[in-house]
């Protein structure tokens, strides 16, 4: 904690001042939002200047897909990018920075498919979605990633993971940036994370994963990825911090991947909150700075 950055320490104590959990700290404050985000749904929109990209859009079958493709005019593969949120909150400035980055220094096709929210979007639409665009990316600009951050995380790995068992497609590399991975959140040690987490909560929470899930089981991999049989995936990413409900969840699955015979390369961050390699922190920074490198070296294998 003392090797933190000023930013890291005094971020849990602006999201708390400014009650940025207050959706997930009970279940008639999830239902509340879910019902605000119906009556004025948020933009979608990229901020207007992304550097290193020119920013294109289809809609198809009424989905936006957004594509980055480097200035550069040079595409060394794709990478198909899940957004966070909860699933019920749209995509956000943050998010479509980190995707500008990712193509303009890499090199790549970035796609962002707005993918529809809670409580019309379901895991059981969603996901083979995900799993089409990126063999679409596939076919069109090569080897193609995925990444994804939270519930944009779950998406991710959950593809991955229909893409072997329904396409017989091995993804090259899954970046996973805190990702929500078992929507019971069942798991005892989460109690002890919760005082700590000034970002997330528990009841809030499984008010979204309900919606998510729809008519599946909550253990179903599609929408607790946690219970997939992990063996035969492409080596993932992962980076998570201490300060987070998630995190328990994560370390979970960084043992499972391994004794699947996964290659993993995971990132735990002591002190830190949720997504913090979204954040505007030095921990942040640093985070981008190791999903770009370790994509960089797949690419130059």
């Amino acid at each position: 904690m003392s090797d933190l950055s000023v930013l890291s320490r005094l971020l849990p104590v602006f999201l708390r001042v400014t009650r940025r959990n207050r959706k997930y700290v009970s279940a008639e404050a999830a239902h509340a939002y879910i019902r605000q985000c119906v009556a004025a749904p948020a933009s979608y929109d990229p901020p207007e200047r992304l550097r290193g990209v020119t920013v294109s859009t289809v809609t198809d079958r009424g989905w936006p897909i957004f594509t980055l493709t480097p200035n550069s005019g040079r595409s060394r593969g794709g990478l198909v990018y899940a957004h966070g949120g909860g699933w019920v909150s749209e995509i956000v400035s943050q998010h479509w920075h980190l995707a500008a980055r990712l193509a303009a220094e890499l090199e790549l096709t970035v796609t962002v498919p707005i993918y529809p929210l809670i409580p019309s979007g379901t895991a059981a639409q969603v996901i083979p979605r995900f799993a089409e665009i990126v063999t679409d990316s596939g076919e069109r600009y090569g080897p193609t990633f995925l990444a994804g951050d939270s519930a944009g995380g779950q998406i991710a790995l959950s593809t991955a993971l229909y893409l072997r068992d329904a396409l017989g497609v091995k993804v090259p590399r899954t970046v996973l940036i805190s990702p929500a991975l078992d929507l019971t959140l069942e798991n005892p040690a989460i109690d002890a994370v919760i005082p700590h987490d000034p970002w997330l909560g528990r009841e809030g929470a499984l008010v979204f994963g309900g919606h998510w899930r729809g008519e599946l089981p909550m253990k179903d991999p599609l929408v607790s990825p946690l219970f997939g049989d992990l063996t035969g995936l492409g080596p993932l990413t992962i980076f998570s911090g201490t300060y987070d409900i998630l995190n328990p969840d994560t370390r979970l699955l960084v043992d499972k991947a391994r004794t699947a015979g996964v290659e993993v390369d995971y990132h735990e961050a002591a002190g830190l909150v949720h997504v913090y390699p979204l954040t505007p922190t030095r921990e942040g920074a640093e985070a981008r700075r190791t999903i770009i490198a370790t994509l960089r070296e797949h690419l130059t294998a």
